[in-house]
C-alpha cells in the first residue's frame, strides 16, 4: 500500500463530512458539491491503489510453484497489503524448502528400492509396471511380465489392487530358469507418486528348497544304509540262536558275515563323522604349508598290497620341484585314500592304476601356479549323465556294485569338501570302456595368500 493511497484515504473523510452538512443544511451546497466530489475521487483511488496490490499478489500466487519461490516487492512494510505480501512470500518459500525435502525423501526411497537385494516391482492399477529394481531386472529381464501373470502371483495382485491385506505365497517359477520364489505383494494405500498402488517383492528361495530336499534326502539315505546292516546282523543273530546254534560251519560263516556288515556299518559312521567334521571347518582355509610329493608316496605305497592281490600296475609320475600348498596333512590323506580306493574297487584285474603328481599344464585350471594330483583307472568307465552327481551323498551309479565292494556312498562327497575347503578344484572324466579320471588342483601356498589378500 502506497503512502498516496493514504492521503487519498484521509481527504476523502472530511470531504464526505462536509457534504454531508451540506445536505442537511448546516454547510453551503457548492462547498459541499465539491467536497463529495473529491470524497468521490478519493475512494476511486483508493479502491484502484487496492485493487492493483490485490492483482499483483493474486499473479504473484498463480506463479508461485515449488521450484520457484514468489518475491514480492512491497513499498510500505507498515501497511495491510504489505504485510500480506511478507507473509505470501515466507508461505512460498517454507513451501520450496519442504518441496525439496520431499524431493530428497524420493530420491531416498528410490535408491533403497534400487539397491535392494531382493526383485521389487510396483504395479499400477491396470496392472503396468511402474518401476522394478536392478535385482528384478536381473533375475527376470524380458521375462518379467510373464513372471507376473503366474497364476499363483496373479491372484494376490488382484487382491491387492482391491486394496485387501498384504499377501504372501510360494510359486514355483520356470522362467527364465527353474526357481523356487515366495512373493509377498503388499496394497499401496495410498498409492504412491508415481502411481504405484501394489508392491511385489519376490525372494528366491530355491537354494533353501534345494538344502532342505538334500537334508531330507540325507535323513533317509542314512536310515537305510544303517537300516540293511543291522537288519542282517539282527537276522543272522536270531539263525545263531536257533537252527544254526549246533552247526559250528554255519556258525562261522555267519560270524564272518556278520563281522563283515559291523565293519560295513563302522566305515559309514566314520564317513558320516568325517563328513560333518570337513563341513565345520570348509570355511577355515589350511594356512600350514604341505608337500604333498612324499605324502602322494607314502599313500601310494599303503595300497601295494591290494594292487598286487588284484594285479594291477602301478605308474607313479611325481614332478621334482613341486611347489607346496597350503594344506591339511590329514584331510589330504583321506583324499588321496578315497581316491585310490575308488581306483582299485572299480579298476580291472590286470590293469594299469595311474598316479601323477604334476604342475599345472593347460588353461584348465584356474591358476598356473599350483600342484595337480590325477588318479586314473582302467575300469568299466561311468555314464556321461552320471557324473555331475558323483559327489552327492550317497549318489552311486551301480548300487548293488558298489555295496558289493564295500562302498558308502561318501566317498568323492568328503573329497568335494576337502578340496572345497583348500580352495581347489575338482575334474571327474570318464569314457564308457576306457576308464576314469578324477584330478584335484590346490593353488600352491603363495598363491592362495595372495588370493584371499584380494579378496
Amino acid at each position: 500500500m502506497r503512502l498516496s493511497g493514504i492521503a487519498f484515504f484521509l481527504a476523502g473523510i472530511p470531504s464526505l463530512t462536509l457534504a454531508g452538512l451540506a445536505f442537511t443544511g448546516h454547510a453551503d451546497f457548492w462547498p459541499a458539491l465539491l467536497g463529495l466530489a473529491l470524497g468521490i475521487v478519493a475512494a476511486a483511488a483508493f479502491v484502484l491503489i487496492f485493487r492493483q496490490d490485490l492483482d499483483r499478489l493474486a499473479e504473484t500466487v498463480r506463479r508461485m510453484s515449488p521450484d520457484q519461490p514468489a518475491s514480492v516487492q512491497a513499498a510500505d512494510s507498515v501497511t495491510l497489503m504489505d504485510s500480506l505480501a511478507l507473509e505470501i512470500e515466507r508461505l512460498s518459500r517454507r513451501l520450496a524448502a519442504f518441496a525439496g525435502m520431499l524431493e530428497q525423501y524420493r530420491r531416498i526411497d528410490s535408491l533403497i528400492l534400487e539397491r535392494l537385494p531382493d526383485p521389487v516391482i510396483v504395479l499400477a492399477q491396470d496392472r503396468t509396471v511402474r518401476r522394478a529394481n536392478a535385482a528384478a531386472r536381473t533375475a527376470f529381464g524380458e521375462d518379467l511380465a510373464a513372471v507376473l501373470r503366474h497364476p499363483g502371483l496373479r491372484g494376490a495382485i488382484d487382491r491387492a489392487l482391491a486394496g485387501t491385506a498384504a499377501e504372501a505365497t510360494e510359486i514355483g517359477l520356470r522362467v527364465p530358469m527353474p526357481r523356487d520364489v515366495y512373493a509377498t505383494v503388499v496394497p499401496m494405500d495410498p498409492p504412491l507418486a508415481d502411481g504405484g498402488q501394489a508392491l511385489v517383492v519376490l525372494s528366491d528361495r530355491t537354494r533353501e528348497r534345494a538344502v532342505e530336499r538334500m537334508r531330507a534326502d540325507f535323513v533317509a539315505n542314512v536310515s537305510h544304509e544303517l537300516r540293511t546292516p543291522l537288519a542282517s546282523l539282527i537276522g543272522f543273530v536270531e539263525t545263531l540262536r536257533g537252527p544254526a546254534a549246533d552247526d559250528p560251519p554255519a556258525q562261522q560263516r555267519f560270524l564272518e558275515i556278520m563281522a563283515e556288515q559291523g565293519a560295513r556299518m563302522n566305515r559309514l559312521i566314520d564317513d558320516l563323522l568325517s563328513l560333518s567334521r570337513i563341513e565345520l571347518t570348509e570355511h577355515q582355509t589350511p594356512a600350514e604349508p604341505l608337500e604333498l610329493a612324499p605324502l602322494v608316496s607314502h599313500m601310494v605305497a599303503s595300497f601295494e598290497p591290494r594292487l598286487t592281490e588284484r594285479n594291477i600296475q602301478l605308474a607313479l609320475q611325481i614332478d621334482p620341484d613341486l611347489p607346496a600348498v597350503a594344506g591339511d596333512a590329514d584331510q589330504m590323506a583321506q583324499v588321496l585314500e578315497n581316491l585310490l580306493d575308488n581306483a582299485v574297487k572299480y579298476g580291472r584285474d590286470g590293469g594299469v592304476l595311474s598316479v601323477s603328481v604334476t604342475a599345472p599344464q593347460s588353461d584348465r585350471w584356474p591358476v598356473r601356479r599350483g600342484v595337480v594330483i590325477a588318479v586314473a583307472d582302467q575300469g568299466a568307465g561311468i555314464p556321461r549323465e552320471h557324473l555331475p552327481r558323483l559327489t552327492e551323498r550317497f549318489y552311486r551309479v551301480d548300487k548293488g556294485r558298489s555295496r558289493a565292494v564295500g562302498g558308502t556312498g561318501l566317498g568323492l562327497a568328503i573329497v568335494k569338501h576337502i578340496v572345497n575347503r583348500h580352495r581347489g578344484q575338482l575334474i571327474i572324466e570318464s569314457e564308457m570302456g576306457q576308464g576314469t579320471t578324477v584330478s584335484v588342483w590346490l593353488p600352491a601356498q603363495q598363491v592362495r595368500s595372495r588370493l584371499t589378500n584380494t579378496v
